[in-house]
């Protein structure tokens, strides 16, 4: 079945079955690889995309769910993002792999809330599991990434 969506600003249209994982479809058939396939159960976040500006478990979302919807993946911030950049000047990952779904969580959450206090983060990012324990560095990244984007001029 043909499904079209917007995938990072651009539109797109799979053939896939329904209920085929997004996540298969947007490392397999669109190429984009920075999701990670980590629990399977949307449990760990390793997967997590933006389904229009809103986290979601790739893993566990039907492709036929999004379709017309928008779809972003950490391939679509562009890597200048401020809580990519305010996770490099963190040196927060360690193996890196569920960095993806951390950034997008963080990305979500200071859309949402510009000045977020530890506990709104703690909420924000509690369904994303950081094998290696940087969650202290992921606090201090976002509470840095919601002063760069404060200091940015407003978009007109």
């Amino acid at each position: 079945m043909a499904i079209a969506f917007e995938l990072n600003g651009k539109a797109v249209t799979v053939t896939a079955e329904d209920d085929t994982p997004l996540l298969w479809v947007i490392r397999d058939e669109l190429g984009l690889t920075g999701a990670k396939y980590g629990c399977g159960v949307a449990q760990c976040g390793a997967c997590t995309v933006h389904v229009n500006g809103q986290p979601a478990r790739s893993c566990s979302t039907p492709v036929g769910a999004v379709a017309g919807l928008k779809i972003t993946t950490i391939e679509g911030l562009g890597g200048h993002h401020p809580v990519q950049q305010a996770w490099v000047k963190a040196d927060v990952p360690q193996c890196g792999y569920c960095q993806s779904g951390q950034i997008m969580s963080a990305v979500a959450l200071l859309t949402e809330n510009k000045a977020p206090s530890d506990a709104d983060i703690d909420a924000a990012m509690a369904g994303n599991i950081c094998r290696c324990g940087t969650y202290q560095r992921i606090r201090a990244a976002i509470k840095d990434a919601a002063g760069i984007a404060a200091a940015l001029p407003a978009k007109a």
